[in-house]
């Protein structure tokens, strides 16, 4: 391995500062240019163009520097351009960038897979296997499962997402922007109701996993499920945190009747909630988990990691792909699991939490709009209604995240009705930085 590494880049001062408007001409002289050439099919949320990130910021084409309340869609965690993860990439980029790990394989796709093993719940014997994209790792995590139990028959839930490729667009409950005009879908997919607290009414976790569950029964057969496949905390579908005995209840029912228990913690992985993984929240030890996102600090990267004697039942050559494990990814997942596991991320989590659900309670004590706080550590949201009512109201949902914008703050939205604000601050953020960007989305009511 060399020891040349290309020049350290200093971090990004950590400030909100505007010198344009947003967004200012570089950044429309470049979105000209993207309407020329990109499809428009390609959507986007924010009209500037980074340049460069660190911490808890980026730096638009403009000069602009905005405050990061997304993470990418939950993908910076350990903050942009962290140290050891560019110090990781470095090295790998200067020694060899791809040999594909079927044709000739290389140690650190060993060591991603041995640190998941270790780092996932259960105290049982796992087996991972690497891909590109979280898609890419829930369609495998199908294969494994239908391998495993000879089985075809994939549960999911109301209000889930799972990504954008055929099958599992057939996964993904909501209709736009990802599945309108993309049909027919992959069979064998059952949908099941969700615990959703804010508008289930009274009823607990265990009654709707008891609706759930009777469905499964009468409408499939549970002798016929290979999968049942949910997100922990439902992502997408506007950060939906089941109710407490919800998921322990769908695991018993798994257990029961030889079903594979697959979480989908693409988006809830790696220190976000302020566990490792949000299935230990409530104790969950799925039969495999599903990763992407976090995993690697900015670079395309994503995992199955399963109990051996499942993993396994896959015939020899049935999982890869030519890039999946890509040596610099995984060099990048090795630098972000260092900095998590260094830099204590899940505490961090918990503290960047306490900061965001202090303020958007102040957030719905002075507007009657907001309907819902949930979330866990530093994967919070709101629930924009119409005042005293559970309609959903995404008009004001959109209007709040664009003066954000234009106020130089990154959130997104999301929900099945269009009417969540999401916040997912890396956590290297601030908390000054943090609380600023949080009193602009407040300004924005």
């Amino acid at each position: 391995m060399t020891d040349t590494l290309l020049p350290s880049i200093d971090p990004l001062p950590q400030e909100r500062r505007l010198v344009t408007e947003i967004p200012g001409p570089r950044s429309r002289e470049l979105m000209a240019r993207r309407q020329e050439a990109v499809s428009a099919g390609v959507g986007g949320m924010m009209p500037v163009f980074t340049e460069r990130a660190s911490g808890g910021v980026l730096l638009d084409v403009d000069g602009n520097s905005l405050i990061d309340l997304g993470s990418g869609i939950a993908v910076t965690t350990v903050g942009n351009a962290d140290r050891r993860v560019v110090e990781r990439v470095q090295r790998q980029v200067a020694d060899f960038t791809h040999t594909c790990f079927m044709v000739t394989p290389y140690s650190g796709y060993v060591e991603v897979c041995e640190a998941l093993n270790r780092l996932t719940p259960g105290d049982f014997t796992k087996r991972s296997a690497l891909f590109n994209s979280g898609a890419e790792a829930v369609e495998n995590a199908v294969k494994i499962a239908r391998a495993h139990t000879k089985r075809q028959a994939v549960v999911v839930f109301d209000h889930g997402y799972h990504g954008r490729t055929n099958l599992t667009m057939a996964l993904t409950a909501k209709n736009m922007p990802y599945k309108q005009s993309f049909g027919p879908f992959a069979p064998e997919v059952y949908r099941m109701p969700m615990s959703y607290p804010f508008r289930d009414g009274p009823h607990s976790g265990a009654e709707v996993a008891s609706w759930a569950t009777t469905k499964m029964d009468k409408e499939i057969g549970g002798e016929n499920i290979a999968a049942i496949i949910i997100e922990p905390i439902q992502g997408e579908g506007g950060f939906i945190v089941p109710a407490p005995g919800f998921l322990p209840a769908l695991r018993e029912y798994a257990t029961q009747h030889g079903i594979v228990f697959v979480s989908d913690e693409i988006q809830t992985g790696f220190c976000r909630t302020g566990q490792w993984f949000a299935s230990e929240h409530e104790g969950i030890v799925p039969d495999m988990i599903t990763t992407a996102k976090g995993i690697a600090g900015g670079l395309p990267l994503a995992a199955v990691t399963g109990r051996a004697e499942i993993m396994d039942d896959v015939h020899v050559g049935g999982l890869g792909g030519t890039y999946g494990g890509n040596p610099i990814a995984c060099a990048a997942a090795l630098g972000a699991i260092e900095a998590m596991e260094e830099d204590d991320l899940n505490t961090r989590a918990l503290q960047v939490g306490a900061i965001l659900r202090d303020k958007l309670e102040m957030m719905a004590a002075a507007n009657p709009a907001v309907g819902d706080i949930r979330g866990r550590g530093a994967m919070m949201a709101i629930e924009l209604v119409q005042p005293g009512t559970l309609n959903p109201d995404p008009d004001l949902t959109g209007r709040v995240a664009k003066s954000a914008h234009a106020q130089g703050v990154i959130t997104l939205t999301a929900g099945t009705y269009g009417n969540v604000l999401r916040f997912l601050p890396p956590l290297s953020i601030s908390d000054d930085l943090l609380r600023e960007g949080l009193d602009i989305v407040a300004a924005g009511f």
